[in-house]
């Protein structure tokens, strides 16, 4: 497997995100290792609250986030999936699968001793963090979830969603902080673009970006559909408090939260909140409102 890093420098003075960098090494599955980074902010014995990310994004999503978690003594952790931020990036689109994610994703936890974990989770970040979740309920404590779902390819893909995936596949400039900053609702200074885009000096870098979404199960006999679906089924008994926090403006995930809510039944009483003037990654739209609510729901859920 070859392996890419993404030079230091390209994160050098990067706008409100002052973290130091922390290193983990997992297995590549392969028979050699991958770095994978995470950032961290707050006590270390609070409890931990993980901020898992999706697609074109980074730990840099968090920014706004992590420091409010902080203030409310929590550990706040937010990791960069193999292939995005500050972790290594194997250099093929064929090294990257859904199973490989969880994988790495949970040699990861492992390796830092993660456990009750309060979830927060993003796009692809719930298509991997259900599914830690399935194989480890009692590793987590609480779960929120955001503009995410955990599709078994049972159900068609949205239109868009496919038509997202074609471009992600043909096209051959693949500019991710001009993409990804297309869909904020408010203006995007210039350096925040420029901060998406600095895990990836060049294309050899997104094969990773370009790989997510084509591992989203989108038939019945994918190869990660029947586990999807066990997941499901272990959903249907999750009873820890389970909160969703959506957005008003993202088409693509409007009432997937309701599924949840009809479906889990830890958010049945829960306060269920729809993020006003927020686009698909509310992190950046309305990062702090987002955090003010993910701690009120944890304060009110702790025991």
């Amino acid at each position: 497997m070859k392996v890419l890093r993404t030079p230091d420098e390209c994160f050098q003075n990067l706008p409100a995100y002052p973290f130091d960098p922390h290193y983990t090494e997992v297995g590549d599955g392969e028979g050699g290792t991958l770095r994978m980074h995470h950032v961290e902010a707050g006590p270390e014995d609070g409890k931990t609250v993980l901020c898992l990310h999706g697609e074109l994004s980074w730990s840099y999503l968090y920014r706004k986030m992590l420091p409010r978690f902080a203030a409310a003594g929590y550990r706040a952790v937010a990791s960069d999936l193999v292939g995005f931020g500050r972790s290594d990036k194997p250099a093929a689109q064929s090294d990257y699968s859904y199973r490989r994610h969880l994988d790495w994703l949970t040699a990861w936890m492992n390796e830092n001793d993660l456990n009750l974990i309060h979830l927060v989770a993003h796009d692809w970040g719930g298509l991997l963090g259900l599914r830690l979740l399935a194989a480890d309920p009692n590793r987590f404590a609480r779960l929120v979830l955001a503009n995410t779902f955990l599709p078994t390819g049972d159900q068609p893909l949205s239109e868009g969603f496919r038509r997202w995936r074609d471009y992600s596949q043909r096209k051959p400039q693949f500019k991710v902080g001009e993409i990804i900053s297309r869909s904020f609702q408010s203006e995007v200074p210039p350096e925040v673009t420029a901060a998406y885009d600095a895990p990836f000096p060049d294309e050899s870098y997104k094969a990773g970006v370009r790989a997510l979404s084509g591992l989203v199960p989108d038939n019945g006999a994918d190869p990660e559909s029947a586990a999807n679906r066990d997941a499901w089924e272990t959903l249907k008994s999750w009873r820890k408090p389970t909160l969703t926090a959506f957005s008003d403006l993202n088409p693509n995930t409007r009432g997937l939260d309701k599924i949840f809510q009809k479906i889990v039944p830890g958010t049945v009483g829960q306060p269920h909140t729809t993020i006003r003037k927020a686009g698909h990654f509310l992190q950046e739209d309305q990062g702090e409102k987002l955090a003010d609510t993910i701690i009120a729901f944890l304060d009110r859920a702790s025991p």
